[in-house]
């Protein structure tokens, strides 16, 4: 039940306790990191925790090949999710502002909307269920860390820089999908279920519709927490 490929043995199901609890320890994880603003930030931890994010990512890809369920239409870690991962590795092995900004914006901005709304078939006490919101509460909670203990800036070109960063990669995810069948980065087609996407129509109105969703999504990151607030009035 805890490593096995039959998602029925522990199902997930959406806004139940279990999507709760992960809610939770996401919100006290975000408060414990403010709490902490004044401490000195922790190389070790640091360090460890791309360990561990590496590991889990490997992991994740031996799970998907050892149960039967890797495939290169949905497999590949090209999802937005496993990008943000890479960069938040990166991030925190390099301690760098620019990969902060992408992280904070696209990195925040999408692993958000996989907690509120996760795609994810495996419930507790699957290692799936623990892999999905360690992998994007790590995310989150990393850019907060950088932000609060380490005083990154975010200013408002950190909004158009992460945009770019992701209309650059677009074109290339694109091909994949092409040469793959895929749908990642739902380039090719809206996800299944409800999403935000519904309201843009189909193809390709639903990418301007991502587009859009991303900017405001960013823009909000950047007027809630961006450097502006802390320039003193003229």
């Amino acid at each position: 039940m805890f490593f096995g490929g039959n998602a029925s043995e522990a199902p997930f199901t959406m806004f139940d306790w279990q999507h709760a609890a992960a809610l939770a320890l996401l919100a006290a994880a975000i408060a414990f990191v403010r709490l902490c603003k004044n401490c000195s930030p922790n190389r070790k931890l640091e360090l460890t925790a791309a360990l561990l994010l590496a590991g889990l990512e490997v992991w994740y890809q031996l799970w998907l090949f050892i149960t039967g369920r890797w495939d290169i239409h949905h497999a590949l870690p090209l999802e937005l999710s496993n990008i943000m991962v890479i960069f938040t590795i990166v991030l925190l092995l390099t301690r760098n502002q620019f990969v902060f900004e992408v992280v904070f914006m696209a990195g925040i901005a999408s692993a958000m909307m996989a907690f509120l709304t996760p795609v994810l078939s495996f419930g507790l006490p699957h290692a799936r269920y623990f892999h999905f919101f360690l992998t994007h509460g790590a995310i989150i909670v990393t850019g907060f860390y950088f932000l609060w203990l380490h005083r990154f800036s975010l200013s408002f070109r950190s909004v158009w820089l992460t945009l770019l960063i992701l209309n650059i990669l677009l074109p290339f995810i694109w091909f994949v999908n092409r040469m793959t069948g895929g749908n990642y980065w739902f380039i090719m087609d809206r996800p299944d279920g409800t999403s935000l996407l519904d309201l843009f129509g189909g193809q390709p109105w639903h990418i301007i519709g991502m587009e859009v969703t991303a900017a405001a999504a960013f823009l909000l990151l950047w007027l809630i927490f961006g450097d502006w607030r802390k320039k003193p009035p003229a």
